[in-house]
């Protein structure tokens, strides 16, 4: 018997997938570590921004795209990532353990109230999470003995000129971004995967096929926690100050969200397409229509909801057969 060729495991062998997504994605990578020689500062930020929202859009990918459970609340761990990082740092902790001690708090919470909220389902389990971050919020408003309060806090001043701190943060995003690939990917393609995409199809018969859902739904809440977790860190260490209306602000959840339904919900590069999309508009419209950027952004948001019902991955995905097809009869 002949040895499969690398174009028939390439195109139809069960790691089709992944291969797939670890190519593009090491393509995207590569892409991205050479942009920064050809940027200005203002560019640079801009697309560190957008790797940013990218990352916090693929954590809330995880629990609402994989899983269904539209975890609106997750902003939650982006707030408690920038504290726990801001405090580790103005304590003397080194960037990745600082980075730690932001990250595990968001995840132990996670799996600590994950067993209790994630037994409600839909618009009753969003409303939760939102109850969560206010929560949150409230107790970093108010420990103002610890956290600052109101009044925000400031982290020590890094190493370099401002330039050199748009790089670390810029190269910082970036490696994040390449997890939450790999996140993506592990959701996508893995035995977990399928448990959470059995859950977001017909959660009783998951259950009845043996899938452990409770389980299966905390691990993936946390796994979205960790991650919007590290962003905020990231984030705190970036602008170098924090206040509790800053990284506790909904306003971050509902960009996310947009973003990777606009990108194409429980899909790999998802998020990436919809931050670009999203991040794109907002800069053309803070720029040509200062007067009406909000009202021109909500209208072109809501028109490509409404028109691409599966983002845009799913588009192409759609059309791309008949594309192929075209292109081949030319050649």
């Amino acid at each position: 018997m002949a040895a499969p060729t690398l174009r028939a495991i390439w195109g139809n062998g069960p790691w089709a997938p992944t291969l797939r997504s670890v190519a593009i994605g090491c393509v995207l990578m590569a892409i991205l570590t050479m942009l920064p020689s050809f940027l200005s500062l203002y560019w640079l930020r801009l697309l560190t921004s957008v790797l940013m929202l990218a990352v916090i859009a693929q954590g809330m990918n995880a629990m609402a795209g994989f899983v269904g459970y539209p975890a609106f609340g997750n902003v939650v761990f982006f707030g408690i990532g920038a504290y726990g990082t801001a405090l580790a740092i103005a304590a003397g902790f080194g960037m990745g353990p600082a980075l730690l001690v932001g990250a595990i708090p968001a995840g132990g919470l996670a799996l600590t109230v994950g067993p209790l909220l994630l037994r409600l389902r839909g618009h009753y389990f969003a409303i939760a999470t939102l109850g969560l971050n206010e929560v949150v919020s409230a107790l970093a408003a108010n420990l103002s003995w610890l956290t600052g309060g109101a009044a925000g806090l400031s982290l020590p001043l890094g190493a370099g000129t401002a330039g050199d701190a748009a790089q670390r943060a810029y190269v910082g995003f970036a490696a994040l971004f390449a997890v939450s690939l790999l996140l993506g990917t592990f959701l996508r393609d893995s035995r977990f995967g399928y448990g959470c995409r059995a859950i977001r199809s017909n959660e009783e018969a998951a259950e009845a096929t043996g899938v452990p859902t409770l389980r299966v739904k905390s691990i993936a809440w946390m796994l979205s926690a960790l991650l919007t977790a590290l962003a905020g860190g990231l984030y705190a260490r970036w602008v170098g100050f924090i206040e509790p209306s800053q990284v506790f602000d909904m306003a971050i959840s509902v960009k996310a969200f947009v973003m990777f339904l606009l990108g194409g919900a429980g899909t790999v590069f998802g998020p990436l397409i919809g931050a670009l999309l999203i991040e794109s508009a907002t800069t053309l419209a803070w720029s040509h229509l200062l007067k009406l950027h909000l009202l021109v952004l909500g209208m072109t948001i809501m028109l490509v909801v409404l028109l691409l019902p599966d983002g845009a991955q799913g588009l192409v995905a759609r059309h791309w057969p008949a594309i192929r097809a075209r292109l081949r009869r030319r050649s």
